[in-house]
């Protein structure tokens, strides 16, 4: 009997310590699965952290502008071919008066394009020409014949020229050299835009970012983790300041012909130096394409910078997203507070708005334009 009940205790006392450790065991692992995610958002990356904001404030998205504007840093690619009513469409919803299409390039195809233009819809569109330097600077004759194509391009319709950011980083002469955005030997073409009354839309270099270190301290760290073709050494091809003080000497040197330097050239940033550098250079303007992010985290200081120099400053998006203007048009015209951009990787701040007074919101989005490509149709857009 006594052996019974020791057997028995024996059983239930095993039976007890295993209901014991079953528990500590379950205890144990909902113990891990907590803790790991504990670590796991502790050790989110850097592209996963993209809190939704708590804050209430007044605001709106603005989906129209409040003038008709000019996009004067436009890229509709197949331009030649292609049907223009979609675009056209999306063009109304926005309020914009007039794209220029800066990719026309030259010769046959700019020709088709303008007749594309002319035959359906003739006073929202132009096109500025386009010029190929790469393996071509310094060939003999080239640049005569060059300049003679510029003359037939602006002849047969082209409003301007558009010089893309391969001169001065990839383009080559025929020797297989860097071609400077000042070499002598372009001269001819930009004393000529000059003389035919054209303004010349350049882009030199990428944001200074690009050549800075690639580390925790660069502003564009996620776009370069994301887009690394875009990083480059502090000297690849040239340091950022030898390019832009090339384009600014080009400038200088031709005085009588209007420049355009694309994304304000990448001065954004400091606006006091940009501000500086068109006091130099009186024949130099600035579109607003793709640094619209710049301008909405110095809402005040922008402001200024806008009613200062509101003859010099152009309305450009660069590429062709239609979703994405409501973000120029809410900085430029609202007072709204921290509300988000559309790209991250631009721009991981908040925007504000620039409320900008209407005579010049309406220099920024078409008079200026009017005033400095030749040729568009004014009666689109109010006095």
């Amino acid at each position: 009997m006594i052996k019974h009940s020791l057997i028995i205790v024996t059983l239930n006392h095993q039976k007890n310590q295993s209901k014991k450790m079953k528990f500590s065991t379950i205890k144990l692992a909902l113990f891990f699965i907590g803790t790991s995610s504990i670590v796991s958002a502790q050790t989110m990356s850097f592209e996963e952290y993209n809190p939704k904001s708590t804050l209430v404030v007044p605001g709106k998205i603005i989906k129209k502008a409040k003038f008709p504007f000019i996009d004067v840093h436009g890229h509709q690619y197949r331009m030649p071919t292609q049907d223009l009513t979609p675009v056209i469409t999306a063009m109304d919803t926005l309020n914009m008066g007039i794209m220029v299409n800066l990719s026309g390039r030259s010769g046959n195809d700019l020709i088709k394009s303008v007749k594309n233009i002319k035959d359906n819809y003739p006073n929202r569109f132009v096109v500025f020409a386009n010029i190929r330097f790469h393996n071509n600077v310094g060939k003999p004759g080239w640049i005569e014949a060059t300049v003679k194509q510029l003359e037939v391009d602006v002849k047969n319709g082209a409003r301007g020229l558009k010089v893309y950011k391969g001169l001065g980083l990839s383009n080559k002469d025929y020797k297989g050299n860097r071609v400077a955005v000042d070499d002598v030997r372009l001269d001819p073409i930009w004393k000529k835009c000059g003389e035919l009354g054209i303004p010349v839309l350049i882009h030199s270099a990428d944001p200074k970012s690009f050549w800075d270190p690639f580390d925790g301290d660069n502003e564009r760290w996620l776009e370069l983790k994301t887009r690394p073709r875009r990083k480059r050494s502090a000297t690849n091809p040239a340091p950022w300041e030898q390019i832009m003080n090339e384009q600014k000497n080009m400038f200088k040197k031709h005085a009588k012909t209007t420049f355009i330097s694309a994304h304000m050239a990448w001065l954004s940033n400091d606006l006091g130096k940009l501000g500086r550098l068109l006091d130099e250079v009186p024949n130099m303007n600035v579109g607003i394409g793709a640094i619209i992010a710049e301008l909405g985290r110095q809402p005040r200081f922008a402001k200024q910078f806008f009613i200062k120099y509101q003859n010099r400053i152009l309305f450009g998006k660069d590429s062709w997203k239609p979703k994405e203007f409501p973000t120029y048009f809410r900085v430029l015209e609202s007072n709204d507070e921290y509300f988000p951009y559309h790209k991250k990787y631009h721009a991981f701040w908040p925007m504000y708005g620039l409320d900008l007074p209407d005579d010049v919101l309406k220099k920024v989005y078409y008079k200026n334009a009017l005033r400095i490509v030749p040729g568009l149709d004014k009666t689109l857009f109010p006095n």
